[in-house]
């Protein structure tokens, strides 16, 4: 009883003892081009090959809170990225801080995995599929670009996140953070091409808060 009071005061709540949920949307919005430069320019052969984003079908957005919650570490199972069809899948991995990785290749031929990110950067050198997957662990949040060393199209990102209160849009922008902690906090919503968005979102002990998100381009400094 004392635990979930000193908890209430500050705002957390007793893990297990009461929460709430996030829910909402989430979607892009590219920015404005003009007529002339959306239709013939991009048939001819000088410019076949700039291909442009699609900001109405962009996937991969992640909603999470941005800072450490009681009861929000990483759990005991590790995340798995597999190299597969000369690819990494999924391509963007949102995950709490301390989670382990591992890195299986599915394919018939050596893949490398390496990273050359501020947040961490490593090196699992050339490895098949009959070889032990490599593992490792995230201990630093930030995000971590990696690549294949050989195949120039594997790309792939973890998302290294404060906490285990995050979520993965669906293919129609909709999320669900369950089970958080009572308090306010800052909520976040990240895709890789547009900038990220931010809210203050305050979740009951009981029930949910609804937090919707564009991401967009009008937010940044003009010059």
């Amino acid at each position: 009883m004392r635990l979930a009071l000193a908890l209430g005061i500050l705002g957390l709540g007793a893990p297990g003892l009461s929460a709430g949920s996030i829910t909402g949307t989430v979607t892009a919005k590219g920015p404005s081009v003009a007529a002339s430069s959306a239709g013939g320019e991009y048939q001819s052969h000088r410019y076949s090959l700039a291909e442009r984003i699609d900001y109405d079908h962009l996937q991969d957005f992640v909603v999470y809170i941005d800072q450490m919650v009681e009861g929000g570490g990483a759990g005991a199972d590790p995340a798995t990225v597999t190299q597969r069809n000369v690819s990494f899948e999924p391509h963007v991995l949102p995950i709490a801080v301390g989670t382990k990785v591992l890195w299986p290749n599915k394919d018939d031929i050596f893949h490398n995995v390496y990273s050359m990110s501020d947040t961490m950067p490593f090196d699992l050198g050339l490895y098949t599929k009959d070889e032990k997957p490599k593992m490792l662990t995230f201990g630093k949040v930030g995000r971590v670009d990696v690549y294949c060393s050989i195949h120039s199209k594997m790309h792939c990102i973890i998302l290294v996140l404060p906490s285990r209160f995050f979520a993965k849009a669906d293919a129609r922008g909709r999320f669900s953070i369950e089970n958080v902690p009572p308090g306010t906090y800052k909520l976040t919503a990240w895709q890789e091409h547009v900038p990220p968005s931010f809210q203050q979102v305050t979740v009951p002990a009981a029930g949910g808060v609804t937090a919707n998100f564009i991401l967009g381009f009008a937010d940044l400094p003009k010059y």
